[in-house]
């Protein structure tokens, strides 16, 4: 993956089991109790994302390069670009990750983790990722 015009670290490759396609995961601010949040900068090639999921505590996404997909369940995928902001309720099922032609960069917010941080779904089908209209 090309590092030249990230902000911040790529990472580490993201779990398989939570994962499909390839995404890098670098945790910028790790979980404690002083200040209930967890931000890390997640990177996602052409075409990948991440399975299904919820936050007990909500998240914030800050979408910082290339152009991704964001789902809510029920409703229909958004596509996002640089400078999106997109918040996210407790507890709301939903999935992100790049659009099949472009890499997508994020920051993504965990607050409020002492009520948890994140409960891994199913995968997102093909079906569902190529709904995109």
């Amino acid at each position: 993956m090309n590092n030249s015009s990230t902000i911040f670290p790529t990472g580490e490759a993201a779990p398989a089991d939570y994962f499909t396609g390839t995404a890098l995961v670098k945790l910028l601010v790790s979980n404690n109790a002083v200040f209930n949040c967890q931000i890390a900068n997640v990177v996602f090639e052409p075409g990948s994302r991440n399975n299904w999921h919820t936050h007990p505590g909500g998240q914030i996404l800050l979408v910082t390069d290339g152009i991704g997909y964001y789902q809510e369940e029920g409703k229909i995928i958004q596509l996002l670009q640089k400078g999106d902001i997109v918040t996210i309720a407790p507890d709301l099922k939903h999935w992100h990750g790049a659009s099949p032609d472009s890499a997508f960069t994020h920051i993504a917010i965990n607050p409020n983790t002492q009520k948890g941080v994140v409960e891994w779904l199913e995968r997102v089908t093909d079906e569902e990722y190529n709904s995109f209209q």
